[in-house]
């Protein structure tokens, strides 16, 4: 089984530089070109597809459909397991808010926020779920960019810990009981973009 793990496009509050957790934003226009972009890569790449699934909010759900579309397979339903991170009172502030009201170690304050391994395990859960039905299946998963950091991690230790852009593609395959990448964190498809 492979899973394609895909973080969703642009919206106005990541040009803003606002952390969405849960909110539901949707997505802008740039975010409708990366997700155009990427579908019109995984189009034409040898590897196909079997089916998209993504996170219940609107920004992840808008990407999953303009890449189910594309490519002519199904759109499963959402799932709320692949749920970026819950953020609490951080959710809607920008950098410059965050430094102004919490100081620069913000992150470490418990403003309500989920913990690393709470996220780690739901989203665990749904890749495990998916990976004991769907032994030949190769599944789209649109999520959340904190929640891929996390799942990644927690899928193969020795990947690189390093932001996960929009709309990056990464690849991993199951292995007897574990996972090896294919590509991490991947936005070849967004250079094409700015030619």
């Amino acid at each position: 089984m492979r899973i394609g793990l895909i973080r969703h496009g642009q919206t106005e509050w990541n040009e803003l530089g606002k952390i969405q957790g849960q909110t539901d934003i949707p997505l802008n226009q740039e975010g409708y070109r990366q997700a155009q972009a990427l579908a019109r890569r995984l189009d034409r790449e040898p590897m196909k597809w079997d089916a998209v699934v993504s996170s219940d909010l609107m920004r992840a759900k808008q990407t999953a459909e303009i890449i189910a579309e594309a490519l002519g397979i199904p759109l499963l339903d959402p799932d709320a397991r692949l749920r970026e991170r819950f953020y609490g009172e951080v959710e809607g502030t920008t950098e410059s808010e965050r430094l102004a009201r919490w100081g620069p170690d913000w992150k470490k304050r418990d403003n309500g926020q989920e913990n690393d391994e709470q996220v780690r395990a739901r989203a665990l859960s749904f890749v495990e779920e998916a990976a004991a039905g769907g032994s030949g299946r190769h599944l789209l998963v649109v999520t959340h960019g904190s929640l891929l950091a996390q799942l990644l991690q927690a899928m193969c230790a020795d990947l690189a810990d390093k932001p996960i852009h929009n709309l990056s593609f990464s690849i991993m395959e199951r292995e007897g009981a574990g996972w090896t990448p294919l590509l991490h964190n991947c936005t070849l498809h967004l250079e094409q973009l700015q030619n």
